[in-house]
């Protein structure tokens, strides 16, 4: 699609990882044009929009099986809050199994941030680059930090503290968690021309992303059947 490395790079990990989140990662790690990260994001909430409405259409319509069709749409959708949306409208077994399907690409991230970073750090150093050194200042200068809170807190969340104490304070940080996600939304959402969607790079970009997406709605239906499906493994029980 001739689409430029940074726009490649941050759509790319956005629609295989985690959509928003994984847009911002990739970004950091590239150190790349923000106005591009703010299309992406766009790119990624407007077209999550119709998915979260369909794709539980679709999945009822087929008597899908609950856990495939949870599986399919954690990974599809390319936001944690679509995925719950999405799944609520099947079934609470299909939201579970999305959710978990979803964080465990979430998980994900760090990974990818760091492979970017280091992939990047070569490329510009390589002939016809910007000359810098791939050395670990290098790398960890564009490691987007972040990351490293996430993968602290979800440690910390997940084997240090009580199970009480986790449960108790889930109501207050998912009250701010909502806050500080509007507040970002809405920001981006100020800065997003939806006729700049179809025109930046005659489209390219969109077109991009909307193919891989088709793509990943077909693909990713037969990876959740053959998982979730009892295809290759015994068909796990979700609480």
């Amino acid at each position: 699609m001739r689409v430029d490395d940074e726009f490649a790079a941050i759509l790319s990990t956005a629609v295989s990882i985690c959509g928003v989140s994984a847009a911002i990662a990739a970004c950091g790690a590239i150190q790349g044009d923000k106005k591009k990260l703010s299309y992406v994001t766009s790119l990624v909430l407007i077209v999550a929009v119709p998915m979260m409405i369909v794709m539980p259409w679709i999945a009822k319509s087929l008597a899908m099986d609950e856990l495939v069709a949870g599986a399919w749409l954690g990974g599809t959708l390319d936001t944690s809050a679509s995925v719950v949306a999405a799944g609520a409208l099947i079934s609470d077994q299909a939201m579970k199994t999305g959710v978990i399907v979803k964080f465990s690409q979430n998980a994900l991230v760090g990974v990818a941030a760091f492979a970017l970073a280091l992939w990047w750090a070569f490329k510009t150093s390589a002939p016809g680059g910007k000359g810098e050194r791939p050395s670990a200042a290098v790398i960890w200068q564009r490691f987007p930090k972040f990351v490293i809170g996430f993968v602290i807190a979800s440690a910390v969340f997940s084997f240090l503290l009580p199970a009480e104490l986790v449960s108790g304070t889930r109501s207050a940080l998912g009250e701010i968690r909502l806050w500080w996600f509007a507040l970002a939304f809405v920001c981006i959402g100020l800065e997003t021309r939806v006729v700049e969607l179809a025109t930046t790079d005659q489209g390219r970009p969109a077109i991009a992303f909307l193919g891989a997406q088709a793509i990943n709605v077909f693909w990713t239906l037969l990876i959740a059947w053959l998982l979730f499906g009892g295809v290759l493994f015994a068909q796990p029980t979700i609480k």
